[in-house]
């Protein structure tokens, strides 16, 4: 279940408005590579240090096929992608590599973890 709490923002274009409130996310940890070693080699037969192993081994493999412009698919969990910011030119032949102002990682999800974003419980703490 993800906790939600309510978070007041100010209108910049109205400061003398009353805040409205939304609803954040709320964080209630970190999963890093070496629990998620551990929590795949307590559903299988392989060994945590083997676990990590190949999650190191995707870490290192993912990042050497985005820096060459492919998109990562990995089935259910999703797609992933390199995506830029630039500045933009008044021509195509004045675009160039310094044009770019920030390099993001665009995520796609799959089937499997869309359903489970849509139907994804919540609850409301503090307020």
């Amino acid at each position: 279940m993800v906790s939600l709490k309510p978070v007041g923002k100010k209108n910049p274009q109205d400061v003398t408005a009353p805040p409205q409130f939304y609803a954040q996310a709320v964080k209630t940890g970190l999963t890093d590579l070496n629990r998620l070693a551990y929590l795949i080699s307590n559903q299988s037969t392989v060994r945590e240090p083997d676990c990590l192993a190949v999650l190191s081994a995707l870490v290192h493999n993912m990042t050497d096929e985005l820096s060459q412009g492919r998109v990562v698919q990995l089935g259910s969990l999703g797609n992933f992608q390199v995506g830029v910011s630039s500045e933009p030119s008044s021509t195509p032949e004045e675009v160039n590599a310094s044009n770019v102002k920030q390099i993001r990682l665009n995520y796609r999800p799959g089937k499997r973890v869309r359903k489970a974003l849509e139907t994804m419980d919540f609850k409301l703490i503090g307020g």
